[in-house]
């Protein structure tokens, strides 16, 4: 017959602390929650996306040559060509990265690691 054991009856261990990524979630999660029952409205922001790109005028400002715009930001020098010309329009993705080109070079190429 198996036996059974009971505690000494000494105060419980205590439970592990949460670590700071856990309160976070947890504070996260309430605020989920709060969002939900109507409590709190949470912050947001919207992304406009620029319908063109005048990556001529762009490149000018910065002072550089097709080919070295091409370099700086990861681009194919032939795609600059045909925005330039008129061939092909930048695609949203691009349009994108061409207006954090135009407010912030210097981030761009550092986030690009240049």
């Amino acid at each position: 017959m198996p036996t059974s054991r009971k505690s000494a009856g000494g105060p419980k261990p205590s439970r592990p602390k949460h670590s700071a990524l856990g309160r976070r979630l947890v504070a996260g999660l309430d605020e989920v929650a709060a969002h939900l029952r109507g409590e709190i409205e949470l912050s947001s922001y919207e992304v406009k996306v620029p319908a063109q790109a005048d990556v001529s005028a762009l490149r000018a400002r910065l002072g550089l040559s097709q080919a070295r715009f091409a370099r700086a930001f990861g681009l194919d020098v032939a795609t600059v060509q045909a925005w330039e010309q008129g061939r092909r329009r930048p695609d949203r993705t691009a349009r994108i990265l061409l207006a954090v080109i135009a407010r912030e070079p210097e981030a761009a190429r550092r986030a690009l690691g240049g």
